[in-house]
């Protein structure tokens, strides 16, 4: 195929799914696979989404559509390039996964099989295909959202994780996906499971990189089943290419006296959307959502949160921090549901930006929904420059004005930086964002 021209992308995708069916032979008579079929004509019904969808209003997808991408690209990623996108001083399972495909060899699982047990999603279709059919596509909307039905159809990528109940898993799951786009435009959809038991606890990390200058396009959904009692901390990173696009879908569910506590941070990306959504179906349930995102030149940052208390007795916090620079774009639509019937639900939500250019563009839309009386809910935004009195001390006691600016934004950030419980990734993350700021 000629990547070179435009050509409509729904159709290359609907084709690339014929053929692919056609290679699975007895598997399409499985659970698994009736389920990616209806997902397929999902998205045939659906379509990509435009800016008349409310939802995707403020982020255009229509140059993504009219690109062509080759959805398995052989790669010579290994040893050598690995080096130069290490993390230093991280320990735990790391999984790599190349254009979304998981890469045994670079891997290291180094928890024992009692606390935690990690398949490919290929493997989990021959090996636990009971778990897949009890947890696989029941929480993410692929009925109504285009990119998981799509995300969905194509789900033979991606890792499954099962903690068994009352296991404490000491050493973090860092997931890394890299996109190689040396050669050519490379798009991928891994799909993740997430499975922790009754009283276990586990910290997940997802990292996307892109290398080369070519388009890459990755359309990532993970589902999280957090059950009774259990405790989850989950980190995205986002680090791309100005002509990568990253559409993200994390979809939660928790049970009774869960707890639940998630950062993303997005330093780089040319169109990032991150969807986080968490139903907390369960008295006593917490949750916790932290954001950083930093776009400049022309970048476009869209983080949608929904969080839905279905249930009384829950807590959520949420906090996001943007800076934005340039001609570079923002979008923070943050969504909080409160059923009727969960009464004595407490739930918070503040979006605070700076803009640093009269270019940039931030918009925000927070957004409360309550069908109960008995409930504490509050939510906020605020957009606006750098403390200009700050700023002035700081420079009447000698501190160049451009280091000055680095020190306040960099203070900004703290407040969700000092979130991030995992070490190496804690220090990384500072000095990329350090480095960022200081642009």
């Amino acid at each position: 195929m000629d990547l070179s021209k435009n050509i409509d992308l729904k159709e290359q995708l609907v084709a690339n799914f014929q053929a692919t069916e056609g290679r699975l032979n007895g598997e399409t008579k499985s659970a698994v696979h009736q389920t990616r079929r209806a997902a397929m004509q999902n998205f045939e019904t659906l379509g990509f989404p435009t800016i008349k969808h409310e939802e995707w209003k403020y982020s255009n997808v229509s140059n993504l559509v009219k690109q062509a991408f080759d959805f398995n690209v052989k790669t010579e990623f290994g040893e050598n390039e690995l080096a130069a996108l290490s993390i230093p001083n991280l320990e735990g399972n790391v999984l790599y996964f190349i254009n979304g495909i998981y890469n045994a060899e670079l891997s290291n699982i180094v928890s024992p099989e009692s606390q935690l047990q990690i398949l490919n999603f290929g493997q989990a279709v021959k090996e636990n295909p009971t778990l897949l059919e009890t947890y696989f596509a029941q929480y993410a909307n692929y009925q109504n959202e285009a990119f998981t039905a799509l995300n969905t159809a194509f789900a033979h990528d991606g890792v499954v994780i099962n903690v068994p109940a009352g296991k404490v898993v000491e050493q973090p799951i860092i997931l890394r996906f890299i996109t190689d786009a040396r050669s050519i435009n490379v798009a991928s959809q891994p799909r993740n499971l997430v499975v922790v038991g009754k009283n276990a606890e586990v910290k997940i990390a997802e990292a996307f990189r892109t290398m080369g200058e070519n388009g890459a396009f990755t359309n990532t959904v993970t589902e999280i089943v957090v059950e009774e009692n259990a405790n989850v901390q989950y980190y995205k990173v986002q680090n791309d290419t100005e002509k990568s696009y990253h559409v993200g879908t994390t979809q939660v569910c928790q049970k009774q006296n869960s707890h639940f506590y998630a950062v993303t941070v997005t330093i780089n990306g040319g169109f990032v959307r991150n969807n986080l959504n968490i139903v907390l179906d369960g008295q006593n349930c917490e949750a916790f959502m932290y954001g950083l995102y930093f776009p400049n030149g022309k970048q476009h940052v869209d983080n949608h949160t929904l969080v839905d208390h279905a249930q009384p007795n829950s807590y959520s916090n949420e906090l996001y921090k943007g800076i934005l620079k340039d001609k570079s774009t923002g979008v923070f639509n943050g969504k909080i549901f409160v059923r009727d019937g969960a009464s004595k639900t407490n739930a918070y939500q503040s979006c605070r930006n700076v803009v640093l250019s009269d270019e940039a563009i931030m918009n925000t839309k927070p957004q409360l929904e309550i069908f109960n009386d008995d409930v504490k809910c509050s939510h906020g935004t605020t957009t606006g420059k750098l403390n200009d009195e700050a700023l002035f001390y700081m420079r009447s006691r000698g501190i160049p004005k451009a280091e000055a600016q680095t020190l306040l934004m960099y203070a900004f950030c703290e407040d969700v930086i000092s979130q991030i419980k995992i070490g190496a990734i804690k220090e990384y993350l500072e000095g990329l964002i350090a480095e960022k700021l200081a642009q």
